[in-house]
């Protein structure tokens, strides 16, 4: 007896495609991949192509149904984003379905749904391309109108000079408070903020008390309401008053005030304005800090004008060494030394009169020097505080800094700022004298400069230290000390402060 064998092309545990004959490991459907693709297309029903919409001037990507997001290329974010824009039938598809996509540079991603058929699983491969349409968010076409805005906030200074505004304008510029602003527009004593939500206006004030003294009030206006689903659009201002003192000033404190900051004088001279006032007294150099709310709870004024300033000259000067302190005085300025000097009016050389007063700038002062100060003895002062002190209490002379050629300081300044973008008008001469002064502060004073970001100008050739006339002028070098080198957005070498 003979047993014959059957031939057969299959493997073990195969079986034949029932439409093809192609041997395929057994699945429900007894059909092969390549037939039951031409039979059953998975992807029916879900788009080919998707568009997105992006607004050019934010960088952002609309998310349904009224969102606008930040997404970058190739960012979790984004891929989120075109996932959402397929609709696809996941009905059809079981629990365990899985969705895997991979992003491409140009916008396309390759899609694996699979699709259950009598129990077998079927996985189809196929391209979405995305169209990116440029469309402009509500944000940017209300800026672009340049007529919305929700709130504002309008920074007043009332005194003449503008060096506390030069100093926040860079404070601004430094921590990036006016990339949410819509439009700054300047004004004779002041600026305007304009912003689209209220929220960063509260913001922006809230930076202002961190950096300036200063005050506010908030008010709104109804501009319309829906009744229907109670909502109200308003328009919000903050009106923003700055303390008026500004650098080089001299004011008259209030006794009370006077001695609760130890038992100074009542004349000082502004040294500084940054988060407080800083005065020092020129006949002790005691110092002290005032902030806002000390401030407007003993409110004082500038007793002369900048351009009230006169030009003395030296006649003899001598350094005071003991001073006698008050009972509970307080601090004691270690930059500046005590002098005795006898000035003259520059303008009065051909008389012999001649004025003594004491001065905080005793280490800067040698007979022959020209200093800049303030004639209390021939000025008329209208102050509350200084008409009731004691006559032989207020100094003939108050001395503020010492005179230099300071045009061939800004002829040599080899450093330059950077300014806000605003609406303004054509700077004048007194503005242009007043942003003079300013750069000089910063040269002059360290504790302003240190929160300033100073910039290189290539333009100026670095020369001399020291001007014709003996005036010493800090280098770039010098202000760069303890800074370190950045670049900005137009290329240029810049220096900021380390944090």
């Amino acid at each position: 007896m003979e047993y014959m064998t059957e031939s057969t092309d299959r493997s073990p545990g195969h079986i034949l495609c029932c439409e093809c004959g192609v041997p395929i490991s057994p699945n429900p459907a007894n059909i092969c991949v390549a037939c039951l693709r031409s039979k059953v297309d998975i992807s029916q029903g879900i788009p080919k192509q998707v568009s997105i919409s992006f607004c050019k001037q934010c960088q952002r990507y609309f998310q349904p149904p009224g969102t606008w997001v930040q997404c970058a290329l190739e960012s979790r974010e984004l891929l989120a984003l075109c996932l959402k824009k397929i609709k696809a039938p996941l009905s059809k598809v079981g629990q365990t379905t899985k969705i895997s996509v991979q992003w491409v540079f140009q916008k396309e991603c390759n899609c694996f749904f699979p699709q259950v058929m009598n129990g077998a699983i079927l996985q189809q491969v196929f391209v979405v391309d995305y169209v990116v349409q440029s469309q402009m968010c509500g944000d940017c076409h209300r800026v672009e109108a340049k007529d919305f805005w929700k709130a504002v906030i309008q920074v007043r200074q009332k005194t003449s000079h503008k060096k506390t505004f030069y100093y926040l304008e860079q404070l601004i510029l430094k921590y990036g408070m006016h990339q949410n602003t819509l439009r700054i527009k300047e004004i004779h004593d002041g600026l305007d903020f304009y912003y689209s939500s209220k929220q960063h206006a509260q913001k922006m004030v809230e930076f202002l008390q961190c950096t300036v003294p200063c005050r506010y009030k908030a008010s709104q206006r109804l501009i319309s309401q829906d009744i229907h689903s109670n909502t109200y659009n308003y328009k919000s201002t903050f009106s923003v008053e700055i303390v008026p003192i500004c650098k080089d000033n001299v004011v008259c404190l209030s006794p009370k005030l006077a001695q609760s900051l130890g038992n100074m004088n009542q004349i000082c001279v502004c040294i500084r304005v940054t988060s407080a006032i800083h005065l020092i007294d020129p006949n002790t150099l005691q110092v002290a800090d005032i902030d806002g709310s000390t401030f407007w709870s003993h409110p004082f004024n500038s007793l002369c004008h900048p351009k009230q300033l006169e030009e003395f000259i030296v006649m003899e000067c001598s350094i005071v060494r003991d001073v006698k302190r008050n009972a509970g005085a307080g601090m004691i300025s270690k930059k500046h030394t005590l002098g005795e000097v006898w000035v003259q009016k520059t303008s009065e050389m051909n008389t012999d009169k001649q004025y003594f007063c004491r001065t905080h700038l005793g280490h800067l002062l040698n007979p022959g020097d020209l200093v800049l100060g303030f004639d209390l003895a021939n000025c008329n002062l209208n102050d509350e505080h200084v008409n009731k002190m004691n006559s032989e209490r207020v100094p003939d002379v108050v001395l503020i800094k010492k005179s230099y050629d300071r045009t061939k300081r800004q002829r040599r300044r080899n450093w330059k700022l950077k300014e806000l973008a605003r609406d303004r008008e054509n700077m004048d001469t007194d503005d242009e004298r007043q942003y003079q002064d300013f750069l000089e502060d910063l040269e002059e004073d360290e504790a302003i400069r240190k929160n300033v970001n100073i910039y290189r100008d290539s333009t100026i050739p670095v020369e001399s230290d020291t001007d014709d006339e003996g005036a010493p002028r800090i280098s770039l070098a010098e202000m760069l000390e303890d800074l370190h080198i950045s670049q900005d957005a137009t290329g240029e070498e810049g220096a900021s402060m380390m944090t």
